[in-house]
């Protein structure tokens, strides 16, 4: 089996990242604002590849000293296998190696595997943002990974 190899995040790339954005997420983004995020200066957007197919994408700001992971996608037939923790580990070490000091993103209160993955990560829950997501107005669960400088992968 293939190693996952991640690199940053290509304009050539963005139709394939839309196709499982689409398939992943029910308020999914647009072509375009994954086009803008490209000229931005604090962002980091990366894609995990299993030989030449994209499987996956996430994204995060680095706002001052804050991490703030926007989002993270991996293709259907490819969840469940680590995929999502490697490209997250990945923008955690980017973060750190640009001096962030703490990390943060929110989660649907529904997606508990996702919210099983950051907590092994070393995330934990801090509160909820009411109705959050517009398409069925749930919430969402807001969590931070402190003490980014002297974490440890799991």
């Amino acid at each position: 089996m293939a190693s996952l190899r991640i690199a940053p995040l290509e304009e050539r790339h963005i139709p394939r990242v839309v196709e499982i954005e689409k398939a992943s997420q029910s308020c999914p983004w647009s072509e375009q604002s994954f086009r803008n995020e490209l000229s931005q200066d604090h962002g980091i957007f990366i894609i995990g590849e299993l030989g030449t197919e994209i499987i996956g994408f996430a994204g995060e700001w680095i706002l001052i000293d804050e991490a703030h992971i926007i989002t993270v996608a991996i293709a259907e037939s490819h969840r469940r296998q680590g995929h999502a923790e490697k490209l997250i580990t990945e923008l955690l070490l980017r973060a750190a190696s640009q001096g962030a000091t703490c990390a943060t993103l929110e989660v649907r209160a529904s997606n508990q595997p996702a919210i099983e993955l950051y907590e092994k990560m070393g995330f934990a829950a801090t509160g909820k943002r009411k109705n959050y997501y517009p398409d069925n107005k749930e919430d969402a669960v807001i969590m931070w990974l402190y003490n980014l400088q002297t974490w440890e992968q799991p």
